[in-house]
């Protein structure tokens, strides 16, 4: 191409817009997560992913812990958290005929992709603490991406509330191009009268 010609090619602005709103989109959740802790501590976010539940919360929680734990799901939703569980493993074991019965996005589609490994909650786990801390990353990396499917955004996505991020840009940008006032004064004004050096 002849870039004499003319026929450059111009960039894509709703590209480029359309990536700034998902920053922002995404600026904003993980505003409303340091503001909202209790997000974390949803009983539902099992289903999310069971397996990786299992290998980072629930292998170290005590009898009784697990008790208070199933009498606050219920009976369905811990049935359920373990029948993905079950499914999940028998389908690491035999990959071939139950993958394609099972959609992409489905809990125990989820599930056996991360048992193939490579994000951070994927490592080995030493104790509780580590367990907790890995899997609170791992929910909010799901909520930041927009994937928590129980949640609705549009009440996070709009709100200008969070915009902490892009306010303190603006200030900072702000403070930048602002002039110090002692710089124009000193620029105007000149001392008179007084040479600094004392008469006696």
């Amino acid at each position: 191409m002849d870039a004499e010609s003319g026929d450059q090619p111009t960039p894509r602005q709703a590209k480029k817009s359309e990536h700034q709103a998902v920053i922002k989109a995404q600026n904003r959740r993980r505003e409303y997560l340091e503001r909202t802790p209790e997000y974390f501590h949803n009983v539902e976010h099992e289903l999310s992913d069971p397996v990786l539940y299992e290998r980072l919360v629930k292998r170290y929680q005590s009898a009784e812990e697990r008790q208070a734990e199933g009498k606050k799901k219920g009976y369905g939703r811990t049935l359920e958290a373990d029948l993905i569980r079950g499914e999940t493993k028998i389908s690491s074991i035999r990959p071939g005929a139950e993958a394609d019965a099972i959609s992409s996005s489905s809990p125990m589609s989820v599930a056996r992709q991360r048992l193939k490994g490579g994000e951070p909650w994927d490592q080995d786990v030493s104790d509780k603490s580590q367990g907790l801390e890995l899997w609170k990353e791992y929910l909010c990396d799901r909520f930041i991406r927009g994937d928590d499917e129980e949640f609705d955004y549009t009440r996070v996505d709009s709100n200008e509330d969070l915009d902490v991020l892009a306010r303190a840009d603006a200030e900072d940008e702000w403070f930048d191009q602002e002039e110090p006032s002692w710089h124009e004064e000193q620029g105007e004004a000149s001392l008179q009268g007084e040479t600094g050096v004392q008469d006696y």
